[in-house]
């Protein structure tokens, strides 16, 4: 295929665009292909370029080397998109790293407010509700090993757990999405 650099100065503005665009399209797609590496964001960068000449630059089809000119223009009209890119990925990644961080903030602030309302609400069970329940939450103790230790049945080490569960749910219940959330971060 014969290269067309320079406009013949007889054939009308249109005609002239259309024997640019079929002779160079494939070409211009190839090499915007190697600077974004995506098929479809190469043609549109290459559209872009042509749409650009159509509307804009007319005074370039009238006997210029085009040639050059449509590398360039599809080199910078890449160039520019990916610029872009970085600019949306630096600007999604700051957004995202400063929700984050109010996130978290809150989410602290509501853990800290659990673990207050918590201590509150364990001084208030009975002494030997309060004891069983320490030794099975935080000290992993079973039923059994807990009832050796305290010389009480399971029976009653089992009551006193309901017990204790019972209470603390009625008294955390306008934390327990926040518990429940913060349980499953540990896991």
């Amino acid at each position: 295929m014969a290269e067309i650099s320079v406009i013949s100065k007889n054939e009308t503005v249109e005609a002239q665009f259309e024997n640019i665009f079929k002779s160079h399209f494939k070409r211009l797609h190839l090499y915007a292909l190697t600077i974004v590496k995506e098929e479809m964001v190469a043609e549109e960068m290459v559209q872009n370029v042509f749409y650009k000449l159509w509307d804009k630059n007319r005074d370039v089809l009238s006997g210029q080397p085009i040639t050059s000119y449509l590398y360039r223009a599809v080199h910078n009209e890449s160039l520019n998109y990916l610029k872009h890119l970085k600019v949306k990925e630096a600007y999604q990644k700051h957004a995202m790293t400063k929700g984050e961080a109010a996130t978290n903030g809150s989410q602290e602030m509501r853990y800290k407010e659990l673990e207050k309302k918590l201590e509150d609400s364990l001084r208030e069970l009975p002494e030997q509700c309060r004891t069983i329940f320490q030794m099975s939450r935080f000290e992993g103790l079973k039923y059994r090993e807990i009832a050796d230790q305290m010389n009480l049945s399971v029976k009653t080490i089992e009551k006193q757990m309901s017990k204790a569960l019972g209470i603390l749910r009625l008294k955390l219940a306008d934390y327990l999405p926040t518990a429940l959330f913060m349980l499953l971060l540990t896991y």
